[in-house]
């Protein structure tokens, strides 16, 4: 698999792992499931796994610390910030090292080559205090790098400008082009790595969702559609469901022969320049293996991009591009 530079943390395979989905809020995801959908993830090139301490409390780092046993090779990145209710003075140099020390703890390590902010409010990026805190941990030796996930443009730029950064973790997909507008560019201006997240938008980009399919009551996408748990825009990339239906099947049409709607689906956002690695999720190995494989298609040609384009300027943009 094609490596990039991910910030300064450490050249990784251009697919990932997204460890979300086995740690909690997408369905029951067995731990027989969730190993395997891991090893072979790294069986098919996969060097990066992204996990957040809140995932099933613990769990997901839990599994993924089993994982490193094996393969100490890896390049693992956690988040902290959403054990607490997202108010600024909780973000405090006594908090980030007790997150810290459980992530440690989960994942078997003394230090983690990559810890985010999880998606904290605007202030919180805006903090000076903050940043001293994070950088105080990095001399530490708790962590290799830092970085910050987040939900808005405006916020990644913020983040970007922050002279110690290694790394942004930002929603892109088929779905989500707003990015491209200004975060790409500064990013790789400013050596700073990008992480693409929900890159298939929560499932509906891999094509295998009708208005029929329904989603158990522990599923985000049951019960976070207008963000009554979390940020709307975590669930389907905050596009209505119909409207999501309708725009998938005019992209089916793009899709390569003998390439899925998913491997596409990766293979857009692959071809962006800036883009440092993507972090689909797995629940089993044939769907680790099938994002693996996404990294193997060729690029897109121009004329793909532009209809892509001219299905999110008809059907999403409306819906999201001013919200993120």
């Amino acid at each position: 698999m094609d490596k990039r530079e991910l910030g300064t943390v450490a050249d990784v395979g251009v697919i990932g792992f997204g460890a979300w989905q086995i740690g909690s809020a997408w369905g029951e995801v067995s731990e027989a499931d969730a190993m395997n959908a891991l090893n072979t993830a790294v069986a098919e090139g996969v060097t990066f796994v992204d996990t957040a301490d809140v995932y099933g409390d613990g769990r997901s780092e839990r599994l993924v610390g089993q994982l490193l046993k094996d393969h100490p090779h890896l390049t693992v990145a956690t988040k902290m910030g959403r054990r607490m209710a997202q108010e600024p003075f909780h973000y405090n140099s006594g908090n980030f090292r007790a997150w810290n020390d459980d992530s440690r703890r989960n994942l078997g390590v003394d230090t983690i080559d990559l810890v985010q902010l999880h998606c904290p409010p605007s202030a919180v990026i805006d903090s000076d205090a903050v940043f001293d805190d994070l950088d105080a941990m990095v001399d530490e030796g708790r962590m290799r790098a830092y970085g910050v996930s987040v939900e808005t443009c405006d916020q990644a730029l913020a983040a970007i400008a922050r002279p110690n950064v290694a790394s942004v973790q930002i929603i892109l997909n088929a779905f989500r082009h707003k990015p491209l507008e200004r975060v790409l560019p500064a990013a790789k201006a400013a050596g700073v790595g990008v992480i693409a997240r929900v890159p298939l938008a929560s499932g509906l980009l891999s094509g295998k969702f009708t208005a029929e399919s329904s989603f158990g009551q522990d599923d985000h996408r049951n019960f976070n559609r207008q963000g009554e748990a979390f940020d709307k825009g975590e669930t389907f990339s905050g596009v209505d469901y119909e409207t999501g239906l309708e725009a998938v099947e005019r992209l089916r049409p793009l899709v390569p022969e003998g390439a899925t709607l998913a491997q596409f689906a990766l293979r857009w956002i692959l071809d962006q320049d800036g883009l440092s690695v993507v972090i689909p999720g797995a629940r089993n190995g044939d769907q680790a293996r099938g994002n693996a494989a996404a990294a193997q298609l060729p690029p897109l040609d121009a004329k793909t991009h532009q209809q892509v384009r001219e299905v999110y300027d008809a059907l999403i943009r409306p819906q999201v591009h001013h919200l993120w």
